[in-house]
């Protein structure tokens, strides 16, 4: 058993592959070590193909399932799944070696309406995939639990009180929201008598009740400290919890950012936001500092052009999930209680507040559309509610 990749020998069917595949996973950043289990388990799968009498070309999607069942039949403790299975699988698929992975085709009425969905919501209204993934998540059960022929508002309104027993104030909105849009879809297809999406109940839930709650200036520099050292992930950190706490940028926003985005000589940043806005930003210098100290130690020839790439193999740019994991990361070795990414972004607008600036410069920056939706900062205005409250009456 050799531990660097050249000493692991491919024999079989994927063997005229086993070079380049190498290659690419040393591209992709994985460590020697990495690498090596990969080819082992190419090694394997090659094996059982020859064992079978199969060639590449006969290793189907379906094929690939009966040989992972096998190999967990085999005793074998790792690389059981279709993930652990999917760099070699991507990369052959991609050398055109094995068939190419075929979407499933919809089989039932609900996911056939389900993928039309899907097709308006993208090119009729344009939204984001983010929120694509979460109306059809709302849609499927309504879809398949309705009778469209005989949907009624009663029957929209008895859906929505099951559906919302169990769910908080803000999980419910997003329920009622998706499921107006999919009524409004419906209606314009054809495939319900009324326009329903009036009979969604609203959510008692009155904006702007709450009380944005942000870090204090001693928790931030904790949180910031915590990726202290010249490791480029702590780099890394460091550059993405300072765009969140001091520009306010959304999680999405920071792992969208490309390097096309930084226009250095201007001070500013391009930021993709919400509904597929771009807009300008300044880049403070500390900021643009901290940012550039990442980049310098960042390892070149990443695929791509994000700003952020993952910490581990295959490299690639960070997803907003990845965001948010390490903003709670970083409280956990501050010793911070947890925080998500958007708190982070209040923190920057209470920042901005004491700092002197208006709600109107607030919104500003943190880009929102209306007035309103940065009125919820004035609870947290100390400087102009001073001047509204009256003197505590004294005794004489």
């Amino acid at each position: 058993m050799g531990s660097a990749p050249r000493h692991v020998r491919v024999d079989g069917p994927l063997a005229p592959w086993a070079a380049g595949f190498a290659v690419q996973l040393a591209g992709l950043g994985y460590t020697p070590l990495s690498a090596v289990n990969q080819l082992y388990l190419m090694a394997h799968l090659s094996r059982w193909l020859a064992g079978r009498g199969l060639g590449a070309s006969e290793l189907s999607p379906g094929l690939a399932q009966e040989y992972l069942a096998a190999r967990r039949g085999a005793g074998y403790t790792c690389w059981l799944s279709e993930r652990g299975l999917a760099p070699v699988l991507g990369y052959l698929r991609g050398a055109g070696a094995v068939p190419a992975c075929v979407p499933r085709v919809p089989c039932t009425p609900a996911e056939v309406l389900a993928v039309r969905y899907r097709e308006y919501l993208v090119s009729e209204r344009g939204l984001a995939a983010s929120t694509v993934r979460y109306y059809l998540a709302e849609a499927r059960p309504f879809l398949a639990s309705a009778d469209l022929g005989c949907l009624t508002a009663a029957g929209v309104t008895d859906f929505v009180r099951e559906q919302c027993r169990e769910r908080s104030v803000g999980q419910a909105k997003i329920l009622v929201t998706a499921l107006r849009s999919l009524l409004r879809f419906l209606h314009l297809e054809g495939l319900t008598a009324q326009p329903l999406a009036t009979a969604v109940p609203p959510v008692a839930g009155w904006r702007g009740s709450g009380l944005p709650r942000a870090l204090d200036d001693g928790e931030v520099a904790a949180v910031l400290a915590a990726c202290g050292g010249s490791r480029v992930t702590g780099r890394r950190d460091l550059a993405v919890l300072t765009l969140l706490a001091r520009l306010g940028l959304r999680a999405a926003e920071v792992a969208g950012l490309q390097l096309d985005d930084i226009d250095w000589r201007a001070g500013e940043l391009a930021i993709r936001g919400k509904g597929r806005r771009a807009e300008r930003l300044p880049l403070p210098a500390d900021v643009g500092e901290v940012i550039a100290g990442y980049l310098a130690s960042r390892r070149p020839g990443g695929p791509g052009r994000s700003v952020f790439l993952s910490a581990r193999a295959p490299w690639g740019g960070v997803t907003a999930a990845a965001v948010k994991g390490i903003v709670r990361a970083a409280c956990a070795r501050a010793g911070v209680a947890p925080a998500g990414a958007h708190r982070l972004r209040h923190t920057a607008a209470t920042q901005m507040l004491r700092g002197g600036a208006s709600l109107a410069e607030v919104g500003q920056v943190l880009r929102h559309r209306a007035a309103s939706t940065t009125a919820i900062y004035a609870k947290v205005d100390h400087r102009a509610l001073r001047s509204l409250a009256r003197p505590w009456p004294v005794d004489r």
